[in-house]
Parts: structure tokens; C-alpha cells; sequence
């Protein structure tokens, strides 16, 4: 009889470096525990929810958010973790921090298709990596069609408001539930992990659902 698989719900933005570098370190754990026992759920946070449609030029919104030294401080110690866990970042690509409603969207309909995590890895690479506005529609058509969905009826629902007030929503309750900041996991529906924490926790973790659910 198989195990029933552990809901994780992942609150995150696609443009937060932090939610990158946490995915991939529990990617990590996951590989190296041999199983993967959780059904991930990806959920939205936008880092900035009054971001403009159109976004702003990085440059200016680094700038303002922490000011010049500290901002070439603070993503150089990111750029070190990143790389630290097998990822790439071209931050110097990235000309404009995005509003990410859209791609909030886009990975709420991937669920229903059962490619949630490969398009969230699409959004991730296509920022981090290409340097892409990742509200551009282009962008996130290009995104949904790698990970298997159909074009056509993606495009359909971006150019709607289809589960706009929805995906804010779910923002809201976050926040509601004390979410500050991301990447946070909720294990369960009652067990809080946050920030981009290292595989040797996870692998803790994962060990102690293993006892757990051979006590249950």
C-alpha cells in the first residue's frame, strides 16, 4: 500500500531570489533522501503588491527598496548562495522588477494540469537566469507552453481577469496568517518552515515525517 503523499504548500513570488534558492535546496534534500513524500502545492505572495502593471526599471527599484551600497551588497551575498546551491543568476540581465500577478496566475492554472513545479521552475529561470520580464504575456506563454499547456487557452485567460481577485486572496490570507516574508513552507497544513533554509534541514525534516508516519 503506498504512503499518502504530505501536502506542502509553498507561499512564494517568482521574482524573490530567496524562493529560488530554497526550491532548489529542497530539491536537493529530496534527491538525496530518495523519495519525495509531499504533494506541492505552490502558493502566491507578491513581494510587491503595488507594483505597478507595467513594473519599474531594476536599477531604480533597488535603489529605492535599499539603497545603492547596500543593494550591491545584498545581491552579491545572494549571487554567492545561488551558486552555492548549483543555481545560475545574471542579475546584471534583469532590467525591470515586474508586477507578478500574471505569473501568479499562470502557476495557479498549472496546477489543474499537474505541472505546477515545472512551470514555477519555467518563471524562476526565465527571471534568474534570461533576464525576462516575466509579466511580459510573450514571456509567460513561452513559460506555460515548455511545461505542456496549451497556448491558445492560456493567452485566453491572461488577456481576462480570470482569478485576479482570487490570487489576491490567497496573497491576503497569507499575510493574514503572518506571513512577512517568503520563501515559507507549511507542512501539513500545520507544521511552518521559513526562509530558503539548507538541505541538512530538510533532510532532518523529511527524517522525522518518516518516523512520524510509520508511528501513524
Amino acid at each position: 500500500m503506498e504512503k499518502p503523499l504530505i501536502s506542502l504548500d509553498v507561499i512564494s513570488d517568482p521574482i524573490c531570489p530567496w524562493c529560488y534558492i530554497g526550491k532548489a535546496r529542497l530539491q536537493a534534500a529530496l534527491e538525496a533522501h530518495g523519495s519525495n513524500p509531499f504533494d506541492i502545492f505552490w502558493r502566491p505572495f507578491q513581494l510587491n503588491p503595488d507594483m505597478p502593471p507595467e513594473g519599474v526599471g531594476r536599477k531604480e527599484y533597488l535603489e529605492t527598496k535599499f539603497g545603492k551600497e547596500r543593494a550591491i551588497s545584498f545581491y552579491g551575498q545572494i549571487k554567492e548562495a545561488a551558486e552555492g546551491a548549483g543555481l545560475t543568476v545574471n542579475f546584471d540581465d534583469i532590467q525591470r522588477t515586474p508586477n507578478t500577478i500574471d505569473a501568479h496566475r499562470l502557476i495557479r492554472w498549472a496546477r489543474t494540469e499537474g505541472v505546477q513545479t515545472a512551470v514555477t521552475d519555467g518563471l524562476f529561470k526565465a527571471y534568474f537566469e534570461d533576464g525576462l520580464d516575466i509579466s511580459d504575456h510573450t514571456v509567460l506563454l513561452d513559460v506555460a507552453d515548455a511545461a505542456g499547456l496549451k497556448r491558445e487557452k492560456i493567452l485566453a485567460l491572461l488577456e481576462s481577469t480570470a482569478d485576479v481577485d482570487d490570487v489576491r486572496a490567497e496573497d491576503a490570507q497569507a499575510r493574514e496568517m503572518g506571513v512577512g516574508g517568503v520563501p515559507c513552507f507549511v507542512i501539513a497544513g500545520k507544521y511552518v518552515v521559513n526562509g530558503a533554509q539548507p538541505p541538512e534541514m530538510w533532510a532532518k525534516v523529511l527524517k522525522d515525517l518518516e518516523a512520524e508516519m510509520e508511528k501513524s
